[in-house]
């Protein structure tokens, strides 16, 4: 049996010896999912001490939505939103907390007050993004999106989606090398609905073993996503449990290593399943 990934980042490191979840804390007014619920800092404190109780493995904190439409938030504003969050967490948590920005300037603050990872949707398209995460030897999340996250589900097209976004992912993860970021740092993620239209996210999802062929870890993100909508899923994000579960399992399956959720307890549960089916030899 070979040993198991890992992921290194700036306050440890997470061993990939099962699935891992990586808890979603949106402190935004605007989110699809659960927009202003958590923009209290104090229930935002509350929710993220509550996921690591229910199994959350990290949890990914996010001032700026970038849904499908969403509009830019300046990095004062997005930095307002979360460095109460970060500051009333740091040290009081057993999972590393995630600063989900795509600003260089938040990222830096966000590290400064105790955040271990940064999780890029335009994975490190910024070169100052790409030193502050070197510099700060976090771990980071380079993820795929076509275009702006304001019009990015305006007709997406692609020749061959999983190819593309695998060409992206590792023409990403070499530049992130070469500017210092270190390979045990980074993880990837396809971007499901980030610039994709339903076919694209069920084909990437089908083949997502391609992407464990870069020898990094997976994150996949599904959880109350729109398309699970097109295919049933539930109108609303809240109803969208069922469908989210489905399709976290099948990606786990198809070689995930972390699945980025809402519903921390019930995707805890559900993976713990998964992986028991798959058993103790499953690798990815």
């Amino acid at each position: 049996m070979s040993e198991p990934l890992v992921w290194r980042h700036r306050t440890g490191e997470i061993v990939f010896d099962r699935t891992r979840v990586m808890g979603v804390l949106n402190v935004t007014p605007d989110s699809f999912s659960d927009g202003g619920r958590f923009l209290a800092p104090a229930a935002a404190v509350r929710r993220g001490l509550e996921m690591v109780e229910e199994g959350a493995d990290i949890i990914d904190i996010g001032g700026e939505s970038t849904r499908p439409g969403s509009d830019p938030v300046p990095a004062e504003e997005e930095w307002g939103r979360v460095s109460p969050v970060i500051q009333g967490l740091a040290g009081k948590l057993s999972a590393p907390i995630s600063i989900d920005t795509r600003k260089p300037d938040v990222a830096r603050k966000a590290i400064r007050a105790g955040a271990s990872i940064v999780n890029d949707v335009t994975a490190l398209e910024d070169p100052a993004m790409a030193s502050v995460v070197a510099n700060s030897r976090v771990g980071v999340v380079l993820m795929h999106l076509r275009g702006e996250p304001k019009t990015m589900q305006d007709r997406p097209v692609y020749v061959d989606v999983v190819d593309e976004v695998r060409g992206f992912l590792t023409d990403r993860v070499r530049k992130a090398v070469e500017g210092g970021v270190t390979t045990e740092a980074i993880a990837v993620d396809p971007g499901i609905g980030f610039g994709k239209d339903l076919d694209h996210n069920l084909d990437l999802l089908r083949h997502l073993d391609i992407l464990t062929t870069l020898g990094r870890p997976v994150v996949v993100g599904v959880s109350r996503k729109s398309f699970l909508k097109r295919l049933g899923g539930g109108n609303e994000a809240s109803e969208r449990l069922a469908g989210s579960l489905a399709a976290a399992a099948f990606a786990v399956a198809r070689g995930a290593h972390v699945i980025r959720a809402h519903d921390v307890l019930e995707t805890a549960r559900a993976l713990r399943v998964i992986d028991a089916i798959l058993g103790p030899g499953w690798t990815r």
